[in-house]
């Protein structure tokens, strides 16, 4: 049993179990398992509501980068929903293998789907109407009641594996024949599309003892049903035209056609509870129990760390699933469900991810890795799908490369691994920045780091549609100096920690330069605030969120009074209840909708979206310029309030990619994103809880 809460909680019991009902650190109540880790509860006025329900989504990850996921109905509303989606060169390359289950209970005489489904001017069937409870304790458990009967279904991956395990479960006695019917629908395509009806797929099916294993197209990996039903029947029947929600709202392919190769019939009244394992090895539905209880375990150990705090803890379960495997190192997904890793968003996510939660050695394998994929001076911006070479296209990731190393060596003071890993490396990326690396990237002759080519987008802004670069910044961008700074002044440090005095000096000298030369371009007198790029014609004076890291980060070139009239007018321009927009709303550019085509949607992805990521430098800067009062961090933590309500919301424990500019802020973008939680994770201990654990500070 876990240690007590520090909050004032009381203790309820549920289903035959007890819940400890809490004080969310945020003003809210939370109920919490003393022998689980983390628990959302979802009661039938959400579940039985479908728009709402649909808005819902839960999330299973396996580590090493496959997922699995659906709404809380069990409705697939996008073509990335799927029961297995299988990461077949971790952790990319993933395939939609089981896309859904179709679920029947049989009672006696009479038949109850379980399931939903959306076909085109209908729902069919509507188990969503029998649906009580949906909770995610520590993984998604949905209740259903059907004459009396309580049917409690749980879905959770294997670690490490392409694997999920599926599990029914009977609550109570019954006196009738109960029967539950499962008819795996395939789709065995990759997750970006959407598969359709052809002559090419092979029904055939492999029984033996315990275990149906289909190979419908050739080449692909074949897909094993471990299972103890008391049936299987073949039945090779498509399934048309699913229709997708969300696809569709995106204006993408947004229906789907699904195979059915068998039904599974399983005696739930003898046996009380069923397991299906589908995997892309062979397993044994025997062993679904010890592999729930490895997964429980798991669970506990991810939120052992931040504290008995609620907030906190739901951050550092979802934190671990953005961390995979990548051979034999550690790397970050960037958001579910479509991205892979990428090299900017996995240094900024890092040191939320891993160090308050105490994955040190997480961070390190994280570090190592991406050090050895350095080239010309530059962090990969990311790893196709494919699994193909990385894409260097950045200016800013690698900057980042050198603060989530300062926070990995503040938290942990392992100098001997920065000294004999990163520190030549970095020696090897200020080199290159000096000479000059691709797309343009060099330091000019006053210090300052100039990037940019036409048709290419290199800052985090890097929306595109087709040829047209939606926010090119090309020239000297603010933040790119800002980090640029910080990573000279890092340097600097470790110069004169490691003894190499030529070294300490050419970085100070380098970093005297850009701090003044910064000062004497960017300021914006008449806005009071500083440029977002500067280049050979005039300045951009839009008011983006950009500059915020001028005074979120640990070297500032600003004085108290500027860094203040920054924070000021972020606050006053950008703040939203979930983040920064990225564009003031007084702009003639301003999007306050993300919504429509993808061309749409691009051009408005940094034209006045809302990043939830970005709370974290602001809240970083404003604790900093006040001080790190008491007064300051209760304010933070207030800001923080509606991401923790979020936490209920569409990606469920998870904080979402983007919000509308304009209220009521609805969430878009990925459901679950790395650094969304990352930095409001790393804020909210380190700045509102005033919580660090400094090893040998870079200060």
């Amino acid at each position: 049993m876990s240690k007590p809460s520090p909050y004032p909680y009381e203790i309820v019991t549920f289903q035959a179990k007890r819940y400890l009902i809490f004080d969310n650190g945020l003003g809210g109540k939370t109920a919490r398992s003393p022998e689980r880790a983390v628990m959302i509860q979802l009661d039938k006025e959400i579940c039985g509501n479908l728009d709402t329900a649909l808005s819902r989504e839960w999330l299973e990850t396996n580590g090493i980068g496959g997922f699995s996921c659906a709404s809380i109905t069990g409705t697939n509303t996008r073509r990335y929903h799927g029961l297995l989606t299988a990461a077949t060169k971790p952790p990319v390359g993933r395939m939609v293998q089981l896309s859904k289950l179709e679920e029947t209970l049989v009672i006696g005489e009479q038949r109850f789907d379980l399931s939903t489904n959306r076909y085109h001017g209908a729902i069919h069937p509507r188990g969503f109407e029998l649906l009580t409870s949906f909770r995610l304790d520590p993984f998604p458990v949905f209740t259903f009641e059907v004459e009396g009967v309580q049917i409690e279904k749980s879905v959770f991956m294997v670690h490490g594996e392409n694997t999920t395990v599926v599990q029914y479960e009977l609550r109570g006695a019954i006196q009738v024949d109960c029967t539950l019917e499962l008819r795996p629908l395939i789709a065995f395509r990759d997750y970006h599309q959407t598969t359709h009806e052809n002559g090419a797929i092979s029904a055939a099916v492999e029984d033996a003892a315990g275990l149906a294993t289909v190979t419908p197209y050739h080449g692909l990996a074949s897909l094993h049903l471990a299972h103890d039903a008391v049936e299987l029947r073949r039945t090779g029947e498509w399934y048309r035209n699913f229709e997708y929600q969300v696809e569709r709202e995106r204006g993408l392919d947004f229906s789907e056609d699904l195979f059915n190769p068998l039904v599974l019939r399983f005696d739930l009244g003898l046996r009380g509870q069923v397991s299906v394992i589908a995997s892309t090895e062979k397993r044994d539905a025997a062993r679904a129990g010890e592999y729930r209880e490895a997964e429980i375990k798991r669970h506990r150990a991810a939120v052992s760390s931040p504290g008995e705090d609620n907030f906190a803890q739901t951050l550092a379960a979802a934190a671990d699933r953005y961390i995979v495997s990548r051979a034999d190192l550690k790397t970050v997904i960037a958001g579910y469900h479509w991205f892979g890793d990428w090299g900017r968003d996995t240094m900024i996510a890092l040191p939320g991810l891993t160090l308050p939660t105490g994955k040190h050695d997480v961070a390190r394998s994280i570090l190592r890795a991406f050090a050895r994929y350095v080239d010309q001076g530059m962090l990969p911006n990311r790893f196709p799908d494919a699994g193909e070479m990385p894409e260097y296209n950045t200016v800013d990731a690698t900057l980042w490369f050198f603060e989530a190393a300062r926070a990995f060596l503040e938290y942990t003071g392992d100098e001997e691994f920065v000294r004999a890993e990163l520190y030549p490396v970095f020696a090897h990326i200020v080199g290159w920045h000096v000479r000059g690396t691709r797309y343009g990237i060099k330091v000019d002759v006053d210090g300052l780091l100039r990037s940019g080519e036409t048709g290419v987008q290199l800052t985090w802004m890097d929306a595109k549609v087709g040829d047209w670069v939606v926010t090119p910044r090309r020239g000297r961008p603010v933040e790119i100096q800002a980090l640029w700074y910080n990573a000279l002044c890092i340097m600097e440090e470790l110069a004169r920690r490691f003894g190499n005095g030529v070294e300490e000096k050419l970085y100070r000298g380098i970093a005297a330069a850009v701090s003044s030369n910064f000062n004497r371009l960017f300021w914006n007198e008449k806005d009071a605030c500083l440029y977002d790029v500067v280049s050979d014609g005039p300045p951009d004076a839009s008011i983006r969120p950009n500059q915020i890291f001028a005074v979120s980060l640990p070297h500032s070139m600003l004085s108290a009074v500027r860094a203040k009239n920054v924070v000021d007018k972020v606050r006053e321009h950008l703040l939203t209840p979930y983040g920064l927009r990225s564009l003031s709303p007084s702009d003639p550019q301003y999007r306050g909708q993300y919504a429509g085509g993808q061309a749409e949607r691009d051009g408005a992805y940094h034209q006045g979206t809302v990043w939830p990521w970005l709370i974290g430098p602001f809240i970083t800067a404003y604790v900093k310029i006040n001080g790190g009062t008491a007064g300051a961090r209760s304010q933070a933590g207030e800001w923080l309030k509606p991401l923790g309500d979020h936490l209920s919301d569409a990606g469920l424990g998870h904080i979402s990619e983007i919000f509308d500019g304009d209220a009521p802020y609805r969430p878009c973008g990925c459901i679950a994103q790395a650094w969304s939680v990352g930095e409001v994770l790393r804020a909210y201990v380190e700045e509102v809880k005033g919580v660090r654990r400094p090893g040998l500070a870079l200060l």
